[in-house]
């Protein structure tokens, strides 16, 4: 293991074989004209979740280096690719929930409560009739617990209950263990989301067997930890300074023991430090803004 990381994406290359892995199926596919990379991986069963570290489910992360680009002319292209698969994982459901998760006080972490900004919510034009032939869209940005004293999934189970929802999409800031994936990769999971688990801040899991109804989690890396940093700098140090002697030393560790040898290289602060880029306050706008809008086009088809 070389750190946290909330992608299924970056378990599967921890997975060191060309051989297929039982019970995970993997896809990529490069779209020419958009310039943006898919990866389908679909955990097939138990022992295939064993393997990867995630349950069984499909995984589709969507990579690019527009997207954390100011832009314009990518922000169509990328939110045509996220539509359609928003459109294979909602179906015929029509009562969709959106829940933005995180606190909209700290910036890497205030995806969720921007996207619901500008979400075109429907629920309540359709019941008093303003509008006919749309989904029936709520949305939700329930804060963090520090702010409410209440675990996510205590107020969106409740929500849930009241107003019947058919799926709830949630949306969340994640950790990445490579610097190259922060702000370009978009992750669909149906298989719910754990809030904070990659930055080791465990939540209640927010899935279809806590909540009662099917959970698809939209996330972003913008964050990395400290320690990750430190890691692929051993590999980028050794390279510069050219001395086999210190090559033949460093390959003498495997992943977790370099990971390990990269938390002793910090003071324990930094250990559990987490960083973002500096443009975070301009790039989670505008990836909240590609997503939001994926999600309104999903929900008028």
């Amino acid at each position: 293991m070389r750190g946290r990381t909330d992608l299924a994406v970056e378990m599967k290359e921890d997975i060191k074989t060309d051989e297929p892995i039982k019970g995970v199926h993997v896809l990529t596919k490069n779209n020419g004209d958009s310039d943006v990379k898919e990866i389908r991986i679909v955990v097939e069963n138990e022992e295939g979740a064993m393997r990867l570290g995630k349950p069984v489910g499909t995984y589709i992360t969507l990579e690019s280096e527009h997207l954390r680009k100011p832009s314009e002319s990518f922000h169509e292209p990328m939110m045509e690719v996220l539509t359609k698969h928003l459109k294979n994982f909602i179906g015929k459901n029509k009562k969709i929930m959106v829940a933005g998760l995180g606190n909209r006080e700290v910036t890497p972490d205030a995806l969720g409560p921007f996207v619901i900004d500008n979400l075109y919510v429907t629920r309540h034009l359709l019941k008093e009739g303003i509008i006919r032939e749309s989904a029936e869209i709520s949305a939700i940005a329930p804060g963090v617990m520090a702010q409410t004293g209440m675990e996510s999934l205590t107020i969106l189970k409740a929500l849930v209950r009241e107003v019947k929802p058919d799926i709830l999409i949630v949306i969340d800031a994640l950790a990445a263990r490579e610097s190259d994936r922060l702000n370009k990769t978009i992750q669909l999971a149906d298989t719910g989301i754990t809030p904070g688990s990659g930055v080791g801040n465990h939540r209640n899991a927010i899935n279809q067997e806590s909540v009662g109804i099917p959970v698809l989690a939209i996330g972003v890396p913008t964050v990395i930890a400290v320690p990750t940093i430190i890691n692929d700098a051993m590999d980028v140090m050794v390279e510069a300074i050219g001395k086999q002697g210190a090559k033949s030393v460093l390959r003498k560790f495997n992943d977790e023991e370099r990971y390990q040898l990269a938390c002793e290289m910090v003071n324990p602060y930094l250990e559990n430090m987490f960083v973002t880029p500096k443009d975070i306050d301009e790039a989670v706008k505008r990836i909240s803004y590609t997503i939001s809008e994926a999600i309104n086009q999903a929900a008028l088809a």
